[in-house]
């Protein structure tokens, strides 16, 4: 059969006209669609939007020295019902409301029973009339039955009747928040920080100097319909942050904080601060800032210790000493005579403690200008040798490290000041010297004070205070942070030598003003400070008078492991830095001696004296591979135990455990997470 060619063209016509026709069409579709109909596609496109929200990550976790959580990130969940019935017409619906009634009139009665038990707020009854109207009205979406629930609450409600079914079959369920969580309450709360209320950023201490870290990712979701249901679809997984090990040590931390929080007490002081110090490394094992906030009650309001600029009073005239003999210009066998306890210093009365008694009425050495605390001999000895070049004097604090600054992990941080006098003397007066030598007219922060006697402690070696050992990521140390020096030597070893003796006799000599704060186990250095303090106006004239009693020093002499400065401020005598901070100090001390920090309690121990260890507290022993029993227990001992196990351990609460989400006896699973509930 032969092709007919003459009709080829037609043929073709009548298959291009139709698709060009319809490819114009879907052209002039589009067309349509993009330039008229723009603005409803705009707002399809701004809903759709809105339907993308974030999924927020699990802030970073920040752990003692010891392991021991202190910040956490642990879920809480709002139990809510869903009354609503999305299509009265669907037939899925009807079918999913008559399974619904079904469930509700055979299970109501138990459930309301179970929700009564764990949620004492109401009666069985008053939950069952809540839910039933609820179920009348079909108008809210959600009905809040609780807010705020635990993990261990919410395991338990879950199985109850009817909420075991699950959501879809009953419409109860549980919306997880996650919550940051304190398992030690408020311990060193300024310095760990917390987040705002509102939008959980950062506020304060180490959440706000770490914030970055510790806040991970957010993710991104967004909701789609599919099969006429609406799903949860995940664009963009969150990245959790990572996790804090930072020098604090729980046991030391507690320790501190009562130890002052009862003295505060005791002599209605307004503040106290304690800062507790690794001597070789700078690690802040403790730290605390105590604040007068009713009638015998204190709490952390802010981080004295770091932000407050005070000043140092007689714990500065060590600095002052070190000058004087760094430079040569004294010896340990020279003296002074510092009479009847008062000398006027150009024009001005210079006062010791004890002028109302007629002073110590002869010359005294230079070591008994420490150990006495005398501001007569002090200040004659700074001013007689400094007065005609005080940029020497200044020269020399700064050349041990006194007034130089260091960058903190915390916004805020106060900065010493310790003036230098300008080439005009317009800054200057001729009182400036012999004031400034023996605590006044200079201002620094309690961190930095602990900071120089320490560096006394470490063989003349100045190292910036330590608060966080590493960056971790589940368990991967990702980051550490080393130590940092300051200055390599703040004085020739002969000087750190006499300071350091000097140091021990003002504690240990029977005639030394910081007798109270000694230990019989082992002997400690330090040096004892009071100073009257200006008001909240300014005015040193207020009745009555305001005070600053200190002791800073280290221990054990010999070989120096810690060192520490307590601090507290207080109205009206009695004031003595010897008499009310030094005790402070000593309890402290025999806490971390006793808390077995040594390898042996005798490393320390004075030859002439028996030191006795504290009988530990005796645990449950850990079977290998099942979970113990760890009720009863506190936090740190449960946690300690439960992670022998190879049990990653969540808290909930505060005090002593209460109860276990993995009985005891179970077979343990590593890695396995076992939440424990606290109650006080």
């Amino acid at each position: 059969m032969r092709f007919d060619h003459k009709h080829t063209i037609s043929r073709f016509l009548v298959v291009i006209i139709p698709m060009t026709l319809f490819g114009l069409g879907i052209i002039g579709k589009a067309a349509y669609e993009m330039l008229v109909k723009n603005d409803y596609w705009e707002v399809v496109r701004k809903r759709l939007a809105t339907q993308q929200k974030d999924i927020p990550a699990m802030r970073g976790n920040i752990y003692s020295a010891d392991g021991q959580l202190l910040v956490g990130s642990m879920p809480v969940y709002n139990l809510r019902m869903d009354f609503v019935i999305k299509d009265p017409d669907s037939t899925a619906e009807r079918r999913l409301r008559i399974r619904r009634d079904t469930l509700w009139r055979n299970e109501a009665d138990s459930f309301c029973l179970c929700l009564s038990r764990l949620f004492p707020r109401h009666t069985a009854q008053e939950y069952k009339q809540m839910f039933e109207q609820g179920r009348r009205e079909h108008r809210k979406r959600t009905f809040l039955v609780a807010r705020n629930v635990t993990y261990i609450q919410y395991k338990d409600i879950m199985r109850c009747p009817y909420a075991r079914h699950g959501r879809i079959a009953t419409g109860f369920y549980a919306e997880e928040i996650p919550q940051r969580q304190k398992p030690y309450g408020t311990m060193a709360t300024r310095t760990l920080g917390s987040l705002m209320t509102t939008n959980d950023s950062a506020r304060n201490g180490l959440e706000l100097a770490y914030d970055s870290i510790l806040r991970g990712t957010a993710g991104k979701r967004h909701r789609e319909k599919v099969r006429q249901k609406w799903m949860d679809k995940t664009d963009v997984e969150p990245i959790d942050g990572l996790d804090l090990i930072t020098t604090i040590d729980v046991g030391m931390q507690d320790a501190a904080e009562k130890i002052l929080t009862r003295k505060l007490k005791e002599i209605n002081a307004e503040v106290g601060v304690v800062v507790l110090m690794e001597v070789k490394t700078g690690d802040i094992k403790a730290i605390v800032n105590m604040t007068r906030i009713a009638p015998d009650m204190y709490a952390e309001v802010k981080n004295n210790a770091i932000t407050d600029l005070w000043e140092p009073g007689s714990t500065f005239k060590t600095a002052s000493m070190m000058v004087a003999l760094e430079d040569g210009v004294i010896t340990r066998r020279d003296s002074v005579n510092v009479g009847n306890g008062v000398y006027m210093m150009h024009g001005r009365p210079m006062k010791d403690h004890n002028w109302r008694k007629g002073g110590y009425g002869r010359k005294i050495s230079v070591d008994e200008c420490l150990m006495f605390s005398s501001n007569v001999g002090v200040s004659r000895i700074i001013d007689e040798h400094y007065a005609k070049h005080p940029e020497k004097y200044v020269d020399g604090l700064y050349r041990e490290g006194v007034g130089v600054p260091f960058e903190l992990p915390f916004p805020g941080g106060g900065k010493p000041y310790v003036r230098r006098p300008k080439r005009d003397g317009s800054n200057w007066s001729k009182t400036a010297l012999p004031w400034m030598s023996i605590g006044y007219e200079t201002q620094i922060p309690p961190i930095y004070t602990v900071t120089f006697y320490n560096a006394i402690a470490n063989n003349g070696r100045m190292v910036k205070p330590r608060f966080v050992r590493e960056i971790q990521k589940d368990g991967v140390t990702l980051k550490s942070f080393p130590v940092e020096t300051v200055k390599e030597r703040i004085c020739k070893p002969s000087t750190l030598r006499d300071i350091h003796d000097i140091l021990e006799r003002v504690v240990n000599d029977p005639t030394g003003l910081g007798k109270k704060a000694g230990c019989k186990q082992f002997k400690v250095c330090g040096k004892t400070g009071t100073a009257q303090v200006a008001d909240q106006n300014g005015s040193y004239h207020s009745s009555p008078a305001r005070y600053m009693v200190s002791f800073a020093g280290f221990y054990p002499s010999e070989e120096p492991k810690y060192s520490c400065v307590v601090c507290i401020k207080k109205s009206g005598l009695p004031a003595s830095g010897g008499g009310q901070a030094g005790p402070v100090f000593s309890e402290l001390a025999q806490y971390v001696m006793a808390k077995g920090v040594f390898r042996q309690a005798t490393e320390a121990a004075d030859s002439t004296s028996t030191f006795e260890m504290p009988q530990p507290k005796v645990l449950p022993a850990a079977e290998e591979g099942i979970v113990p029993d760890v009720s009863g227990l506190g936090v740190r001992d449960a946690v300690g135990l439960l992670e022998s196990c190879g049990l990653k351990v969540r808290v909930s609460g505060q005090g002593r455990v209460k109860s276990q989400s993995i009985p005891a006896g179970s077979q343990a699973v590593k890695d396995q997470t076992i939440t424990i509930e606290l109650k006080r």
